[in-house]
């Protein structure tokens, strides 16, 4: 039989999988729908069968990375198919690989489930923005969604350093330059000084792999640029950890100070099987829009506060991972044992689901039931349910917030 790997991915792309999985003594194996499934026809691959397909398609430069380096990412196109991205690498001996097809437009924000706070948070004009989830969570997806919508509503020039380049957009309302690490520039971080000198408006850093791209994409939101990048953290305040902590003892006041001043938000994502089999995956997402209590917070290295105050943030647009999966699980879209396994806190998602008991808090008081209802304490005095209180009231009488103005 004739086996090539561009017929291997055509076929993958006809019957709807997400992934392409190639490796020595198995036959080719697709992700479909969430499930790794054999594509039908095929026996075991040999090693040699396998090496020839997967070197085959590199050019004579990535091929002497692959052996420098033992492992290689890269994105191939097939005519007329698709676009995918590549991950090649050494496994007992033999060589194997991976591919991911990636639709040739980004999706609209509203098909994929990110919340309306994106759009909002892309029209700001500087500071950062955070992408964050476990790989394979579609932050590159929700990425490319943003950038597509930038690219339809603002006159913007912007830059994108990605490792590899994975959706390729096409100048509508906004020029966009894409460079790819390896074959265009170095590392993320080299790249990104130069960008600094390159007049652009907007910058994508495809991923903060270190404490060197972590410190230049800071730089390059202080000096009055949009930037957006990823971070593999489950939640918010994981995030602001992970990048603090990255850095020396020495450093972290500096450090809390720039991401306090230039940080927007952070989404953090999560993709779920769908509760019916055949509807894919649906997405789940933990809000965090900056207010002048977080920064303090930030600031302050009072990050074990930040819940609470997104607890009460919705009118910014802010909600905890739990909410997300409880409407996903009202909505049927996923099972209630996914949306348990996937909350940061298993006893908060029951109780707001309805699915625990509800007990009087430490202080003996009890949340109301319905929004603006007033409460009564154990000493007679009357008080706000603070689920419904208005957030900066709330921030500035519990975390006493004396920030003004937004950045």
């Amino acid at each position: 039989m004739d086996i090539s790997l561009d017929k291997l991915l055509a076929e993958m792309v006809e019957i709807g999988a997400s992934d392409l999985h190639i490796s020595s003594y198995n036959p080719p194996i697709a992700r479909l729908k969430g499930k790794l499934t054999r594509l039908k026809g095929y026996g075991a691959l040999g090693p040699n069968l396998v090496n020839s397909m997967l070197t085959g398609i590199l050019t004579g430069e990535q091929n002497e990375r692959l052996l420098e380096e033992k492992e290689l990412d890269f994105s191939y196109q097939v005519q007329e198919v698709a676009r995918f991205r590549g991950s090649i690498f050494n496994e007992r001996g033999a060589l194997g690989g991976v591919f991911r097809m990636i639709p040739e437009t980004p999706q609209a924000m509203e098909t994929l489930g990110v919340p309306v706070t994106m759009k909002e948070l892309a029209q700001k004009k500087n500071g950062l923005i955070l992408v964050t989830g476990p790989s394979g969570s579609g932050k590159t997806t929700t990425l490319a969604s943003t950038i597509d919508y930038i690219n339809n509503t603002r006159n913007s020039h912007i830059i994108t350093i990605e490792d590899p380049i994975e959706y390729v957009f096409k100048n509508k309302t906004c020029l966009i330059r894409q460079r790819e690490v390896g074959a265009h520039t170095h590392s993320f971080h080299q790249a990104i000084r130069s960008v600094l000198r390159q007049d652009p408006d907007i910058i994508l850093v495809g991923e903060m792999r270190d404490r060197e791209t972590i410190e230049t994409v800071l730089t390059s939101a202080e000096t009055g640029h949009l930037v957006f990048s990823t971070l593999h953290t489950n939640s918010a305040v994981d995030t602001i950890n992970r990048i603090i902590d990255i850095f020396p003892e020495s450093l972290q006041v500096q450090i809390k100070v720039q991401l306090a001043a230039t940080l927007q938000g952070v989404f953090s994502q999560v993709l779920i099987p769908h509760k019916h089999r055949g509807k894919g995956m649906v997405l789940a997402t933990e809000v965090m829009v900056i207010t002048p209590a977080i920064r303090n917070m930030i600031r302050e290295g009072k990050t074990h506060l930040i819940r609470n105050a997104m607890l009460t943030g919705a009118e910014y647009g802010m909600q905890t991972i739990e909410y997300s999966l409880k409407h996903l699980f009202e909505q049927g879209k996923i099972s209630l044992d996914n949306a348990r396994a996937h909350s940061l806190d298993m006893e908060y998602f029951d109780q707001i689901s309805g699915l625990a008991k509800k007990e009087a808090p430490a202080d003996k008081r009890s949340y109301s039931k319905t929004e603006g209802e007033e409460l009564e304490d154990e000493n007679g005095h009357y008080y706000k349910d603070p689920m419904y209180a208005d957030s900066a009231q709330y921030s500035k009488a519990y975390f006493g917030s004396s920030d003004e103005g937004e950045f």
